[in-house]
């Protein structure tokens, strides 16, 4: 596509954001562990669900040291109902990371060391606490740059790195969605060479109901209620919450949360 042509587009994109752009909590603040938060709350996790969540974590836990200090239990417990529980567990040890260094990394390849962050969470982080000049490809960017520009290769607008990824975000979000895109509402049609087009379905993840990962969060659940003896429970189950650091054994051999608090 011509120079000039992607300019329009990305004009067209940054103007159709400044009418329609979604109010977010996250998006009001420039604190690196609060969008820390945010970017792992919204992994494979619906907005509206985390919207929810997203305020009340933050006044539990508002600093990395207050999340670090916190019992792995008492967190696993706060994460419940947002789903892969590991991920919670990954937050918190990036907080004890963060703490262990001194400060928040700033540099996109130090950012990636923190556990559980990622590429793209990685680039998030750096834009939008940092003002990181880079596009946060994360799937509905990637989607919506192959479709209008024929590729993911594509550097922000000068200094306007933090609207760009936002209005990205977005427009895959709300228009240019995966399978039958909005082309009649989308800004940046007049110049997309997929407009009109239908997509084949995406392959998606199992049914979570009946599923393995429904049996791991429900033992998790049990054991946020208290410890448990280990007597009828599937077997993989229990030895893969074992191996990822969201159940431990006790030495009476009852099944408990990390650092659960023992009783005197």
């Amino acid at each position: 596509m011509p120079a000039t042509d992607r300019e329009t587009l990305q004009r067209a994109l940054l103007a159709w954001y400044g009418e329609h752009g979604r109010d977010l909590p996250w998006r009001r603040t420039h604190d690196p562990y609060a969008i820390l938060v945010s970017e792992v709350m919204l992994q494979q996790t619906q907005v509206a669900r985390v919207l929810e969540r997203y305020q009340p974590w933050l006044e539990r836990w508002p600093t990395p040291g207050a999340l670090a200090a916190a019992p792995a239990a008492d967190v696993l417990r706060a994460w419940s109902g947002l789903g892969y529980n590991r991920r919670g567990l990954n937050l918190q040890r990036a907080a004890r990371r963060v703490v262990e260094l001194g400060e928040f990394p700033r540099q996109i390849s130090e950012l990636e060391r923190l556990p559980g962050v990622g590429p793209y969470t990685a680039r998030a982080i750096a834009c939008f606490a940092f003002g990181a000049q880079v596009t946060a490809l994360d799937t509905n960017v990637r989607r919506v740059l192959a479709r209008s520009l024929g590729t993911t290769e594509v550097a922000p607008p000068r200094d306007r790195a933090w609207h760009w990824n936002q209005a990205l975000f977005d427009l895959g979000a709300r228009v240019c969605l995966a399978r039958v895109p909005r082309c009649q509402a989308c800004p940046l049609a007049a110049l997309c060479p997929s407009r009109g087009r239908r997509f084949a379905p995406q392959r998606r993840q199992g049914p979570f109901e009946g599923s393995r990962r429904q049996e791991r969060a429900a033992l998790v659940r049990e054991l946020g209620e208290g410890p448990r003896v280990d007597r009828g429970y599937d077997r993989d189950v229990v030895e893969s919450l074992l191996a990822d650091g969201l159940a431990v054994r006790r030495p009476d051999g009852r099944l408990a949360l990390p650092e659960e608090v023992t009783a005197p």
